[in-house]
């Protein structure tokens, strides 16, 4: 297994639940994965362990102190905006070209969740989003979706745009959207005959290990 992008259709669709629930099975597993979260946005230092990166690193069996934080998160803003209008506030910009150099750097072919941030189209500065990161990296992804109403529109516009800038998916993850009007099942069937080729898991939110250990298959 090499490195993979955690994406989304949207902020709030569960990467960091989906990255954690992974890391920790590969650990079950005996092996020794990792995990980054280069850009975070609404970040408060004080509770710095509930955070993206501060959970990744539980999950990683690190301290979520400061420090360890800054080794996976480097740029964090305060306010819970889009990176480039968070990075603004603080009289700040993200550098795509050193955001590109430090997720390769963390490429050392040990096991590698790279999370991005928001959704695959989220602006990281005036001229780049998540996507341009993830085809620039030349690194595959996952594509995290729900199961709300309106998230098949939203996965199938999501892997438009990155098939237009080349970006490859691994697997699409269907993290099941609690109380959805739309059951996990027909979200599934309906996905899958819109995406030939790309494997489409279910991850059921009460019981989802079937489909953690599915995806954690593909992704070695």
């Amino acid at each position: 297994m090499g490195a993979n992008f955690i994406t989304g259709t949207g902020t709030d669709i569960g990467k960091t639940w989906l990255a954690c629930a992974l890391l920790r099975h590969w650990r079950q597993q005996g092996m020794r994965p990792a995990a980054i979260k280069p850009v975070l946005s609404g970040f408060d230092p004080a509770a710095g362990g509930a955070s993206d990166a501060g959970r990744l690193l539980v999950a990683l069996g690190r301290p979520a102190n400061l420090a360890e934080i800054d080794a996976i998160a480097p740029w964090r803003f305060a306010a819970p905006l889009s990176p480039d209008l968070a990075a603004a506030r603080e009289g700040r910009r993200i550098v795509f070209d050193d955001l590109l150099a430090f997720t390769r750097q963390a490429v050392t072919g040990a096991p590698l969740l790279i999370e991005g941030v928001g959704g695959v189209m989220v602006p990281l500065d005036e001229q780049h989003t998540v996507r341009d990161w993830i085809a620039a990296s030349g690194l595959p992804c996952v594509l995290v979706a729900g199961t709300y109403l309106g998230s098949l529109s939203h996965t199938l516009t999501a892997l438009e745009a990155l098939a237009r800038v080349g970006a490859g998916v691994t697997a699409i993850a269907i993290n099941e959207t609690p109380d959805s009007p739309v059951a996990l099942a027909a979200t599934v069937e309906s996905l899958s005959r819109h995406v030939a080729g790309v494997p489409v898991v279910a991850i059921a939110r009460g019981h989802p290990d079937a489909g953690i250990a599915r995806l954690a298959e593909l992704l070695c």
